[in-house]
């Protein structure tokens, strides 16, 4: 068999399109978009390379337009989890052993997929099935994931090139071997690239996957599928299946093959699941790999000598882009007295100029969060906070769920820095204000750093140098991913390697070498050219 030390294509990032009018991307986009809704899609789930159609077909609807079906699909249960198990142990052996870069070729190839021929249709499913606008589709379902698999292919390469030294007489090696055993992907439904990245990167270091997606991230997580399928992806090595998550936990977490978890959802959740695991750890083969990007409370803390044009559109964006439902939005915001007055008029105008509505139109800066539980959940935050009295409500505070799951970017004024929202994770569009005295820079920084138990991202807008080193320092250990002069969003992979620690995860770091080294299990090995033939060393030897 040919060999050779392989230099996979360098790594770049994907680019944004624009989708500006009369642009050809946004024509394509339109039309993906017409024959989505056209057509109501059967979804079957994936064990083995088999489509399984148990006919217990659940709807799916448009979070921003509840009256329209996009297709069902077909809910499975414990046999099926069991099935896709088994699934991934038979496909283990053969996926596990074939050569790292025909591994890398597939998953260099769906990113081509998705950049070219897959592109506008996985755009289309996403801003249907998750209510994004065109932009945060884009930045998402193709940009990030194409970015997650180049990026992962090259990274993969640079971790096998880590070897050890060898001393004269001696060779050395490292060898990656994938997890004894298989993956537990559970993906969340904020972010199509993650649904994508989750079960394919333990996947490319030669790992099996049971793969379950969010609900209300099936329809496009469909899609992905395809695009797996196409780009080569061996039956019984990503197994997509559609059951509750009790169902699903009930199995895995029980079965002696359980090698590790790839999560990304609540808190609260994941420390049930690492829970579960600690119970059952006597009955794994090896000690399962648990890795979970979690929750967070992000914040946005202003100096008095930030600009503040640039905080005002940092809230805007950072807290109302995709109402707010990333793990990585502004939640809360430090603005000091002096620069109140200005942010507020700037912020109350802004939000006065969004667009709400579907994502069909363009215009629209502002669609509907995901699901009624969300609404039910948002919403009650807000009409709490209408009736606190430490709480002023600045902007947007209405909300209707008659055609879809909507509600305005809100933004909330507390006197009470402990506020409810303030402390607790909302995942939608409501961001609370504390306005501090320009003295208590530094009492502030504390502040920042104690009120929340999570720790994902954070941003510090000044200009003063001495001010950004010092909320640097202040906020170590505040946010995984921190900020200066920039809102808490938008990380890219292979620039700012993404997740936080505390309640917010293991900050393993999704697009980075440092997620693919918990996918692999090394071995060392010493080779001794000429071995010892006498067991005595010299210094036995006599005067």
């Amino acid at each position: 068999m040919p060999k050779g030390f392989y230099k996979v294509p360098v790594a770049k990032n994907e680019p944004v399109k624009s989708y500006a009018p009369g642009s050809a991307e946004r024509a394509e986009l339109k039309a993906a978009l017409a024959a989505a809704k056209a057509t109501e899609v059967d979804i079957p789930m994936y064990i083995g390379g088999t489509e399984v159609r148990t006919g217990n077909k659940v709807a799916i609807h448009p979070p921003h337009e509840l009256s329209h079906t996009l297709g069902y699909y077909h809910q499975g249960d414990a046999t099926h989890v069991e099935q896709a198990i088994q699934a991934a142990l038979n496909a283990r052996a053969a996926w596990a052993d074939m050569s790292w870069e025909h591994r890398a070729s597939i998953f260099l190839k769906a990113a081509d997929l998705i950049a070219g021929p897959y592109r506008a249709r996985l755009n289309a499913a996403t801003m249907l099935g998750q209510s994004k606008n065109v932009f945060q589709a884009e930045i998402d379902s193709a940009c990030e994931l194409i970015d997650f698999f180049r990026f992962n292919v090259q990274y993969m390469t640079e971790l096998y090139q880590h070897q050890p030294e060898s001393a004269p007489g001696m060779w050395n090696r490292l060898e990656y071997r994938p997890l004894e055993g298989f993956v537990f992907a559970l993906t969340p439904f904020n972010f199509t690239s993650i649904a994508g990245n989750l079960p394919t990167s333990p996947a490319l270091m030669g790992n099996v996957v049971v793969w379950k997606p969010a609900n209300t991230q099936i329809y496009s997580a469909h899609v992905l599928m395809e695009v797996f399928r196409e780009a080569g992806v061996p039956d019984g090595v990503i197994n997509l299946v559609f059951v509750d998550g009790p169902t699903a936990g009930e199995v895995i977490f029980n079965h002696p093959d359980f090698a590790g978890l790839h999560f990304t959802g609540s808190t609260g959740v994941f420390q049930r699941l690492w829970q579960t695991i600690g119970g059952n750890i006597s009955k794994y083969k090896s000690y399962p790999r648990i890795v979970g990007e979690t929750g967070g409370k992000d914040f946005i803390i202003a100096h008095p000598s930030a600009d503040p044009k640039a905080v005002a559109t940092a809230i805007s964006r950072g807290a109302f882009e995709f109402q707010g439902q990333k793990c990585s939005a502004a939640s809360r915001a430090y603005i000091p007295q002096s620069m109140w007055p200005q942010i507020k008029e700037l912020v109350q105008a802004d939000l006065q100029s969004m667009k709400m509505g579907g994502v069909e139109d363009f215009t629209n800066f502002i669609n509907a969060v995901i699901d009624e539980k969300a609404y039910n959940k948002i919403s009650k935050y807000i009409d709490e906070a209408k009736e606190s009295e430490v709480i002023e409500v600045i902007a947007g505070g209405n909300h209707s769920k008659e055609k879809g799951y909507f509600i305005e970017p809100t933004v909330l004024l507390s006197k009470d820095p402990q506020y409810v929202t303030m402390c607790e994770e909302i995942f939608g569009p409501v961001l609370t204000v504390y306005v501090y005295e320009d003295d208590n820079w530094e009492e502030t920084l504390k502040l920042v750093d104690g009120t929340s138990p999570y720790a994902l991202t954070g941003a510090v807008f000044t200009n003063d140098r001495f001010a950004a080193e010092q909320a640097t320092k202040a906020l170590t250990n505040a946010a995984g991913n921190f900020y200066i002069n920039d809102k808490p969003t938008g990380a890219v992979v292979g620039q700012q390697p993404f997740g936080g620690a505390r309640a917010s995860g293991t900050n393993d770091k999704a697009g980075s070498l440092l997620n693919l080294i918990r996918w692999v299990s090394p071995r060392t090995i010493k080779e001794t050219f000429v071995p010892p033939t006498d067991y005595r060393y010299p210094f036995m030897e006599e005067e």
